[in-house]
């Protein structure tokens, strides 16, 4: 007899309420763009590569959440929709053992936390 619980939540909307832990990912993309190590092996640039690409997915679902919020006449909606059809495009893409591949993949984490924080940010009171 198993003591776990099995949790179904298809919309994701547990994940909704749970705030994203931006400083550890933030620093991460900032330390893979200020260096490269040339010492690295292919399988160590993959393992890194796995971080920014699985954690690209968090702000991603939360991009998709506010994409789908806002007014039908506001235009961040339809933006947003254009940035997860190009992130989905990115992360289909095989990852490569370089530190090229890991600085893409870090560069987009750090897009979509500024899309993110643009979608979020309240639109201004019209005059």
């Amino acid at each position: 007899m198993s003591s776990h619980t099995v949790l179904h939540d298809p919309h994701g909307l547990i994940e909704a309420q749970l705030p994203l832990d931006r400083a550890p990912y933030e620093a991460l993309v900032t330390t893979a763009l200020a260096r490269t190590n040339p010492t690295l092996s292919v399988r160590d640039y993959e393992q890194i590569t796995l971080q920014p690409t699985g954690h690209a997915r968090a702000p991603a679902a939360d991009i998709a959440r506010h994409a789908a919020a806002p007014p039908k006449n506001d235009g961040r909606g339809a933006l947003a929709d254009v940035i997860l059809r190009e992130t989905n495009r990115r992360l289909a893409a095989p990852a490569a053992g370089t530190a090229r591949c890991v600085q893409n993949r870090a560069r987009l984490v750090r897009a979509l936390y500024a899309r993110l924080d643009r979608l979020t940010e309240p639109l201004p009171a019209a005059t």
